[in-house]
């Protein structure tokens, strides 16, 4: 069964024309957007960028974009699963989308992927996706999804979208985001994919303290806390990503 693509199309000009505007682009710029359905904002960016890739997974949408504005020559329309498509292959990039709702954080994740030169994100998401994004320590909406964002870029949100201005209209309000790429991580750590794993971990079952959370990591898990002089009973959401780092760095050791 060919899944469902939950697209809200965003036609109000005003709206767009701002989306575009705090890109930033510049004419050297290579942008791609990720599901462009009906094109309003592709030619917006086509007039601000050097080129750009629109990528729609919608065939019925790709072949009328193919149609309407094929021929626009800094335009390439590509008709893909965007979880499938090379980014590695692509040499430093933008990326301005109103991005799916339903996939918004595995496609995040995919263009934070090591080897993909990303260099900054304007993306419109659900409201509560963007505050979950910029969350700070403390927190109900800070998990995973803050700390690996953070890690990889500076997020910030740019303005919010009513739900009324999008064709049909979602059930919750929108946001627009811009990442820009940190060009180095706020903490140095030896194994990043381990650094993930306890933030992961820690976050599974959040209601449960940090000592038996990241139990499954290690059996001294209790003493590595007291050493590092973290209190076992904290829980996940209490932690910065430098504790994180230290947990980490103290686990390898």
């Amino acid at each position: 069964m060919k899944r469902r693509l939950g697209q809200h199309f965003l036609f109000e000009p005003q709206i767009l024309e701002r989306i575009v505007s705090s890109a930033g682009l510049g004419r050297e710029d290579l942008v791609v957007e990720i599901g462009p359905g009906k094109g309003r904002m592709t030619e917006m960016l086509a007039r601000q960028a050097g080129r750009v890739i629109a990528i729609e997974y919608d065939r019925y949408l790709c072949e009328e974009l193919k149609t309407r504005i094929g021929n626009v020559k800094n335009i390439e329309i590509v008709c893909e699963d965007v979880l499938r498509y090379p980014f590695n292959a692509l040499p430093p990039f933008k990326v301005v989308a109103n991005i799916p709702y339903y996939i918004t954080t595995p496609i995040i994740f995919k263009l934070l992927e090591g080897g993909v030169r990303l260099e900054t994100a304007t993306l419109t998401v659900q409201k509560e996706v963007a505050e979950r994004i910029i969350a700070l320590p403390g927190g109900k909406d800070y998990g995973v999804l803050s700390l690996m964002v953070q890690y990889y870029t500076e997020p910030a949100i740019l303005f919010y979208i009513s739900r009324k201005a999008f064709v049909p209209p979602p059930k919750v309000d929108s946001a627009v985001i811009h990442l820009r790429r940190r060009e180095r991580p706020p903490v140095i750590v030896s194994d990043e994919a381990m650094l993930f794993r306890v933030i992961k971990t820690a976050f599974s079952q959040r209601r449960k303290t940090l000592s038996n959370a990241l139990k499954p990591l290690s059996r001294n898990i209790r003493d590595i806390l007291e050493e590092l002089g973290i209190d076992p009973k904290r829980r996940a959401e209490t932690l910065t990503i430098e504790d994180f780092a230290r947990i980490t760095e103290a686990l390898k050791g």
